[in-house]
């Protein structure tokens, strides 16, 4: 029985290389609080979270560096799963 890949090295590599990037949220567009981390990121919608072009569950490749997206955590939940060809309207987040 295989454990979470998301709990697996090359996983944490990849989000510590997304990280690295230091890239605004790809879904509104505004900065990422990339000083958030350990409990205080967890619990904050304003931190990094690495988010998938194409969901994992819409057959997405969890660790292809081309499908990898920064994003804070609460517009990577508000997501979802679902696809889109571009962003969401900015002008609809009034966050």
């Amino acid at each position: 029985m295989a454990g979470n890949p998301r709990n697996g090295r090359p996983y944490r590599r990849l989000c510590e290389q997304q990280r690295a990037l230091q890239l605004p949220c790809w879904w509104c567009g505004k900065d990422i609080d990339y000083q958030l981390t350990g409990e205080a990121g967890q619990r904050s919608p304003w931190a990094f979270t690495l988010d998938h072009a194409v969901p994992i569950s819409r057959g997405g490749d969890l660790l292809d560096p081309a499908n990898a997206r920064s994003a804070h955590r609460r517009c990577n939940s508000a997501r979802g799963n679902r696809t889109a060809s571009r962003p969401l309207e900015r002008s609809s987040r009034r966050w």
